[in-house]
């Protein structure tokens, strides 16, 4: 391996950060000279965080919802607008769709894994989240650790698999018909990238709403 190549930086981490690059953006010009009636980017930016806080707030209710937005509404941004990317011209050959690389939903998945379990040492303490874990009976213990391993696989592998399917099938049906059906295939892509974006932090929210113990 040559020096080049070990300092070689993936495409799907450039455009990662590119992604990352455009949400900052967004938000600061968002969040620039705000007024009571909102227009533009901040109209979009109330817009967003209102469905957020809707949608989320049915699956482990508003108040918990409120306490852990950055994390909810981070992921659920993220995914969204790098999965939207896929529908760019020149995505999988100019540039790379992050959350068609394992690495990328591996680390997302990971952020997940900790965050639920850091959430919930601090709303129940550590030897009471431990004691979490043997209900409803101790002998639940086994299944319930196979569950905690097999989660951040799941999220990774079903977020990278769908992302990676939607990308080949895609590519594949523009090289062979490449007049309507691809056009057909972006508007069924726009509802599936949502989908995909929205059951990643729903079960990321299930998790905390498991972790912390506590229903609305």
């Amino acid at each position: 391996m040559t020096m080049s190549n070990f300092f070689q930086i993936p495409a799907a981490i450039i455009s990662m950060w590119v992604v990352m690059a455009i949400i900052i953006i967004f938000s600061i010009i968002a969040t620039r000279n705000m007024k009571d009636v909102p227009t533009g980017a901040q109209n979009i930016a109330e817009s967003s965080i209102s469905w957020i806080l809707d949608f989320f707030g049915g699956v482990i209710g508003k108040k918990n919802t409120r306490r852990y937005f950055p994390l909810f509404a981070t992921l659920f941004i993220f995914i969204i607008v790098t999965n939207y990317s896929g529908l760019l011209p020149g995505a999988g050959d100019l540039f790379a769709v992050s959350t068609a690389n394992l690495s990328v939903t591996a680390a997302l998945a990971l952020i997940s894994f900790t965050m639920t379990h850091v959430i919930g040492i601090q709303n129940r303490g550590g030897l009471g989240y431990l004691k979490s874990f043997l209900q409803p009976v101790a002998l639940m213990l086994p299944f319930t650790l196979i569950d905690q391993v097999v989660r951040p696989f799941s999220l990774a592998l079903r977020l990278y698999g769908n992302i990676y399917a939607e990308e080949m099938v895609t590519g594949q049906l523009r090289s062979l018909f490449p007049l309507l059906l691809p056009l057909v295939m972006q508007i069924l892509s726009l509802i599936f990238c949502l989908i995909q974006a929205m059951v990643f932090t729903m079960l990321t929210a299930v998790y905390v709403g498991e972790a912390i113990g506590e229903e609305e």
